[in-house]
């Protein structure tokens, strides 16, 4: 049998190389390919012994469906699809600091009191998280801890016919695998890592928690396919430096993907927050010039935000644009339409964009009010009063209708508002007739201007 060769693999993105460069190919980091010594090819091994015969069964089965379990949380039981499938992996990313290890630590406490649970930390002693418990007053839950990086010996201690019913890992990074010659955190030992625990977690049926860390670019360290691998990926969002916390599903088996769950940091960890439109438009000040209420959804969830907008001359050949929370593509094709089908011309000024409350919004829906709240800066004209914007605009100007329309409408009447701006068609209008909303239909950007008799 020919010697195993060495090969090269990307720390960053998982790429194969077969030798070293200084810059990888797949994903353009620097550095960051690393020599790893592969396990022999299996293939070679095999016996000439025929493998066992598989046994196929129907959809239909006479097993009970599986009950799912509820953590008490219940923003996270949202975001998990209604409660935690047995036997399910989830892996938890987000920034450090954001609030990971507090979250994953409340839900070890409060499913502690329905059967066993886990929480093996590799960054941190058993006496750090006892601090942290006793500061969130989660010192008498029958949490069992432990602080181990060896697979080895985790696999040791949860491959038990007793073993606890949910498995909380931190960090998965952390771990290592003894066959494998690298360090801790490299591509091959969180990929062996992570097979081995799903695999002991699909077998012995306990929910399996993975925290994982996050690169520069905000996506989870480590290959792809560990997203690929786990039935759950959760990533937690927000600025620090806002009280603010949004979990948010980006793939779930068991539920719907683009759900979110909103949290408040306190002295006493993670709060929920029942009514995330109310605590995001707290602090909105009305009658004034470049804000605007977005009427979104996300996952499932009606949501209202406020967005800011300033638009200021520029001393610069090439003008600012600075955006918090939206997409900045997305900002200079609705500043071009403008441009282009409107007439105002505001590219050659420094825009800033803010979504207030560190919400990151992804769909476009938020054109039109993007747009409106452009104008209202530029302008120097407000809204008007408790109107809320939702809409999306094409390269032409025109304004598209978006999905679901009636729940945005029934949150903005909830919350007190009595105006919508919504695309002008037909199944816009059916969805929101006979409310008491006074409804403003916008069929192109000029129908927004006419908000602003100024400009015209």
């Amino acid at each position: 049998m020919a010697k195993a060769q060495a090969r090269f693999v990307c720390q960053e993105c998982g790429a194969v190389s077969p030798r070293w460069v200084g810059k990888c190919e797949a994903c353009g980091a620097w550095n960051s390919i690393v020599e790893e010594i592969p396990r022999e090819q299996v293939t070679k091994g095999l016996s000439t012994k025929p493998g066992r015969r598989i046994e196929f069964v129907g959809l239909e089965g006479s097993s009970a469906p599986v009950t799912r379990l509820m953590t008490g949380i219940h923003e996270l039981d949202r975001v998990a699809g209604g409660g935690l499938v047995p036997g399910s992996a989830l892996l938890v990313g987000g920034d450090p600091g954001i609030g990971k290890s507090t979250l994953l630590l409340q839900a070890a406490a409060r499913l502690s009191s329905k059967g066993r649970v886990a929480y093996i930390s590799g960054e941190e002693a058993v006496d750090q998280v006892r601090m942290r418990a006793a500061r969130l007053g989660l010192s008498k839950a029958t949490v069992e801890l432990a602080s181990a990086t060896s697979l080895k010996d985790i696999l040791s201690s949860l491959d038990s016919h007793d073993c606890p019913a949910a498995v909380v890992i931190d960090s998965i990074q952390t771990v290592y695998a003894d066959g494998i010659d690298s360090a801790p955190g490299t591509v091959s030992q969180v990929r062996a890592a992570a097979h081995e625990l799903i695999r002991l977690a699909k077998h012995r049926g306990f929910i399996l928690f993975l925290v994982g860390h996050v690169t520069k670019e905000g996506t989870i360290a480590g290959p792809r396919v560990l997203e690929h691998m786990v039935d759950t990926v959760l990533y937690f969002e927000g600025d620090r430096g806002h009280q603010f916390r949004i979990l948010r599903s980006v793939k779930n088996r068991f539920g719907a993907t683009d759900e979110i769950g909103v949290f408040e940091m306190t002295e006493k960890g993670l709060a929920e927050v029942a009514n995330p439109s109310a605590l995001f438009l707290a602090e909105r000040r009305g009658n004034v010039s470049g804000s605007c209420v977005y009427g979104g959804i996300e996952g499932t969830r009606p949501m209202l935000v406020e967005i800011q907008a300033l638009v200021a001359p520029s001393s610069l050949s090439s003008p600012r644009r600075a955006i918090v929370g939206w997409d900045q593509s997305r900002l200079s094709m609705v500043l071009a339409v403008l441009d282009a089908r409107c007439g105002l011309a505001l590219s050659g000024n420094d825009v800033y964009l803010n979504v207030a409350g560190g919400l990151r919004i992804t769909e476009p829906a938020a054109d039109l009010a993007v747009a409106a709240a452009l104008v209202s800066s530029a302008s120097d004209m407000p809204m008007p009063a408790n109107m809320v914007v939702f809409g999306e605009v094409g390269l032409s100007g025109e304004v598209r209708a978006v999905a679901q329309a009636d729940l945005r409408l029934k949150e903005a009447t909830k919350l007190g508002f009595t105006q919508a701006l919504i695309p002008s068609n037909p199944r816009a209008s059916k969805e929101s007739g006979g409310g008491p909303l006074t409804i403003r239909h916008c069929g192109h950007l000029h129908d927004l201007l006419s908000l602003f008799p100024k400009d015209r």
